[in-house]
């Protein structure tokens, strides 16, 4: 599945955010995330690789956000730009949509809530239709997300879209405890077990608040894990 996943190039010039917390952040919301720390090494990039989506700092130590922006979209006149900002001015905002940024963030962004906004960039600049809300339940396994009946959406970490993905594979069907473990761990051997379940914790409680419905889930003591359709279909 690595080579689906979209290509970020993520400028921000505090190292340890960019490398600590955004980069392994967006990774494990299903990203490839190459960082840089300088407009001059985001450039050197950019003609170096095709990027799917640029996120910028706009308080950069070595050029001014905005034009920043502008010459990305020189570069790459199709590539997806958000811009994040530690200023909240509505004039800034403004601004920067003005200029051509898909999205603007104002800081602190929730990782959630950056790699929500980023997919649904890439959903747009794919114009893939915004679908009708339908009574049942989708499994969107190549976009990490769960949507409801509702039409609320719960994006999955790399833990829980492996569950997902196996579960939505067997819809109605038992799926063993270590059948999970095999799609969620790269050595078996070396896995707790007990892990799955606390993914599967994670995951009810994920998508319970973000849609604000349960996710048809069902447990079998001692056997494992059955998803219900219930009128869903996997996402292909």
């Amino acid at each position: 599945m690595a080579s689906a996943l979209p290509r970020i190039l993520l400028l921000e010039d505090d190292a340890e955010l960019r490398q600590n917390l955004l980069v392994p952040g967006l990774e494990d919301y299903g990203f490839r995330v190459a960082g840089v720390g300088t407009a001059a090494e985001l450039y050197a990039a950019l003609r170096a690789q095709a990027y799917d989506l640029v996120t910028l700092d706009v308080g950069l130590p070595d050029a001014d956000g905005f034009s920043v922006g502008q010459a990305v979209r020189a570069m790459a006149p199709g590539i997806g730009v958000v811009m994040v900002t530690g200023h909240g001015d509505v004039a800034d905002q403004v601004r920067g949509l003005n200029l051509g940024a898909d999205a603007y963030l104002v800081k602190p962004v929730d990782i959630e809530v950056l790699a929500a906004t980023l997919r649904s960039v890439l959903r747009r600049l794919g114009g893939r239709p915004v679908e009708a809300q339908a009574a049942r339940w989708r499994f969107l396994v190549e976009e990490w997300s769960v949507a409801s009946p509702g039409g609320r959406v719960a994006l999955l970490t790399n833990a829980e879209q492996q569950v997902v993905a196996r579960l939505a594979d067997s819809l109605n069907q038992l799926v063993s405890r270590e059948q999970l473990v095999q799609a969620i761990a790269s050595d078996v051997y070396d896995f707790d077990p007990h892990r799955i379940d606390m993914v599967i914790h994670r995951l009810r409680k994920k998508v319970l608040t973000r849609c604000g419905e349960s996710l048809p889930l069902e447990s079998v003591h001692g056997k494992g894990y059955v998803l219900r359709d219930c009128g869903a279909v996997p996402d292909a």
